[in-house]
């Protein structure tokens, strides 16, 4: 019987109902809940947070019945019920003050119905929450769990708009400051949320929060594990592996290629992204399930905000500190690339206590490559895909002048919005360009001081460009034989072509290029 695989159901009961394919944390719910402190958590978008939340909520609702077979049903001997409150903040998008007001509204009303609470007009939401808690408490005789899922849902949505963003930041902070002051009524808190604001932005009040976002006892509490797969997914990894002609180890390195790869603490096992694995496995086909299910607008335009150089997302290198802190106000987009899912660990220098970031997958770099093509170069959406096409059957057919000539047009259309100064714009225009080919074609690139030297490799030829900017292609050239680019390949029998190419700032546009 084929299995029914949860795609786009975040409930613990239906999944549990409907015997749909559930994957078993229950045992490390069970350890943090045994921890008995407030928590705070953080995992990429599409990660099973709001499915973990679910879980926590029908477990500490005593809901026994849902966790049979499971491993915390060995293991919890109680079963008691407590009150929980659940709040979504996940529900709508956050666009002005009404539409926040509505949501966070709507999420109280329905537990001050449940606990009989009639709130005063001019009750502020911190004043709602604690009536809320003290009924709770009061009604059952049990301290309460609060559980908040996509705390930072509401912030991300205002990123770009900084005013509304300090406004969204305060009323949610106003939200949050119950879960300190009303301590002797909590049992138990948990939040998710795919980035980590410092406390000085949004829990000012709140400083008890301990993070298990990189505790390496919780590393597999949400993602799927390569031993998880094996253990309950194997026939539907070998069914793939039929449709693609592959043996199942073939189409285990492929899915690993695809959709493994997300770290979150130093030295730590590999993660799938649940989303986009379950969709392979469920629709029996390799596809980029990860940018169908949503697209990093906000993320793109901080980052234009802040002039972050394109070529640091393959080998980006930042401190402790930045990464384990996140505030709307930061000058630096990267830990908010990392933490929105499309950077993770790659490596730890303990002496230095720096990370090393990089792409986690296959489907995240070129998926996120493709999205941020027309935003960084003159090539259309619309058009992205038969651009790169063009671009690449030139390549491979040895006709680097139709290629040149290709790319001369793109700069001279005119029409594209260049963001920053034109320099930068070009060095991050030439980058997404050739990293986007990279995907079809054998692409090296190196930067250093605003210098890019670029090596295209196909089956029979060998391509390398050099750029210059409001200088000339005789200059580029020139360095391309002074340097000695040519020299690895010497005795390599595809045929050589040495590219100079030189941008002006005034223009806008590439002047003048020698093949």
């Amino acid at each position: 019987m084929r299995k029914q695989f949860p795609i786009g159901e975040q409930d613990f009961a239906n999944i549990r109902r409907d015997q749909m394919v559930y994957i078993d944390k229950t045992s490390l719910i069970y350890q943090i809940v045994r921890e008995r402190g407030k928590y705070f958590f953080f995992r990429p978008r599409r990660f099973g947070k709001s499915l973990l939340l679910s879980t926590m909520r029908y477990y500490f609702e005593g809901r026994h019945d849902l966790f049979e077979g499971l491993a915390i049903d060995a293991l919890e001997k109680e079963w008691r019920r407590r009150p929980v409150i659940y709040l979504d903040l996940s529900r709508g998008r956050t666009i002005d003050l009404p539409t926040l007001h509505s949501m966070i509204d709507n999420n109280l009303r329905e537990y001050e119905k449940l606990y009989q609470v009639i709130p005063k007009e001019s009750d502020s939401y911190s004043t709602r929450l604690t009536n809320i808690i003290q009924e709770a408490y009061k009604s059952t005789g049990e301290q309460v769990v609060v559980l908040i899922d996509e705390y930072d849902a509401p912030m991300l949505d205002t990123m770009s708009d900084l005013d509304l963003k300090k406004q969204v930041r305060n009323r949610v902070r106003d939200l949050y400051s119950p879960l300190k002051a009303q301590s002797q009524y909590l049992w138990f808190v948990f939040l998710t949320g795919i980035t980590k604001f410092s406390q000085l932005s949004i829990f000012s009040e709140l400083n008890n929060l301990t993070d298990i976002s990189m505790d390496r006892r919780y590393i597999e509490i949400c993602g799927i594990t390569e031993q998880e797969i094996h253990d309950n997914l194997d026939e539907e990894v070998s069914a793939l592996a039929g449709q693609y002609n592959l043996t199942r180890e073939q189409c285990y390195d492929r899915l690993k290629d695809m959709y493994d790869g997300y770290h979150f603490r130093p030295n730590s096992i590999g993660i799938y992204n649940p989303f986009s694995l379950l969709n392979a496995l469920d629709k029996q086909e390799f596809r980029s399930f990860w940018f169908e299910s949503g697209t990093p607008t906000a993320l793109v335009e901080t980052m234009q905000r802040n002039d972050y150089p394109l070529e640091h997302l393959t080998n980006e290198e930042v401190s402790s500190q930045l990464m384990s802190s996140v505030d709307s106000d930061e000058v630096s987009p990267i830990p908010l690339i990392y933490q929105s899912g499309y950077l993770t660990i790659k490596g730890y220098d303990e002496r230095f206590s720096t990370f090393k970031l990089g792409f986690p997958n296959k489907e995240v770099e070129e998926g996120f490559t493709k999205y941020l093509l027309p935003y960084y170069s003159p090539i259309k959406k619309s058009e992205s895909s038969m651009a790169i096409g063009n671009f690449v059957r030139e390549i491979e057919n040895g006709l680097p002048e139709a290629f040149m000539k290709r790319l001369e047009s793109l700069f001279a259309d005119g029409k594209y919005q260049i963001i920053g100064d034109e320099e930068k714009y070009f060095h991050n225009a030439v980058y997404i360009i050739f990293k986007m080919l990279g995907f079809y074609v054998d692409v090296e690139y190196q930067t250093s001081d605003g210098r890019i030297d670029l090596v295209m490799k196909t089956k029979d030829y060998i391509y390398i460009l050099e750029f210059k900017i409001n200088e000339s292609a005789e200059a580029a050239l020139k360095q391309i034989e002074d340097k000695q680019y040519a020299k690895p390949f010497e005795s390599d029998k595809r045929k050589l072509y040495k590219i100079g190419v030189n941008f002006s700032t005034s223009t806008r546009r590439i002047d003048d290029w020698i093949a």
